[in-house]
């Protein structure tokens, strides 16, 4: 199975997010930004887990 890959719109997205985060200076505001980005990616994963149990019709 090939590797997911980026779209070019969306590299370029990430490219602009990892420069806001580069000029935080601020550890609370990204502190805040970390458990949101851990909420999204636990919420993310259990969509794919759901999804995959629809799927097997389980």
């Amino acid at each position: 199975m090939a590797a997911i890959q980026l779209t070019m719109v969306q590299a370029f997205e990430v490219e602009r997010c990892n420069r806001d985060l580069d000029a935080l200076n601020n550890p609370a505001e990204l502190r805040a930004i970390a458990k949101d980005l851990l909420k999204a990616w636990f919420l993310e994963k259990a969509c794919t887990q759901q999804a995959v149990r629809n799927q097997l019709g389980r």
